[in-house]
């Protein structure tokens, strides 16, 4: 697939700045989920240990 879009650059290289813009929305796009997931306290990857930690917030926690 990268040879193709190379070969694709090569033969007509007004693609290039298309190609730069689609890599990087996708490059961004992956790392906003990827700051989603690991930051984001409405995330629970352990459901195994804790499957509800929104009931072990003390009442003066901030939550909203």
């Amino acid at each position: 697939m990268f040879r193709v879009m190379v070969s694709h650059a090569k033969k007509h290289p007004s693609l290039i700045p298309l190609f730069l813009i689609i890599g990087s929305g996708g490059v961004g796009a992956a790392l906003y989920v990827m700051r989603l997931a690991m930051f984001n306290p409405e995330v629970c990857w352990d459901k195994k240990n804790n499957p509800e930690p929104w009931n072990k917030l003390a009442p003066n926690d901030q939550y909203k």
